[in-house]
């Protein structure tokens, strides 16, 4: 089945309260997605009312996960070479 559209997360609104971007459905409820979902590399945002689901255009890096560290800085400082 094809995605009844794709959208650019740019396009959606956060939803505070359902903590999801959300995005208005033909049948006059909301397709919605989570962060979590987005970290997870998920793209598809469905209506929980009919069958549609749309595809989310976002930049992965856009939503880093929260859990992963991020590497620690070199240790080694760069070296001053003069000539």
């Amino acid at each position: 089945m094809a995605a009844y559209d794709e959208v650019e997360i740019e396009d959606m609104e956060w939803n505070d309260e359902l903590q999801v971007f959300t995005y208005p459905c033909p049948c006059g409820d909301l397709f919605q997605i989570t962060r979590e979902d987005l970290r997870a590399g998920e793209e598809i945002a469905r209506c929980p009312s009919c069958s549609l689901f749309i595809t989310v255009i976002y930049n992965p890096e856009d939503f880093p996960d929260p859990e992963r560290k991020q590497p620690p800085p070199s240790s080694v400082s760069p070296k001053l070479v003069v000539a």
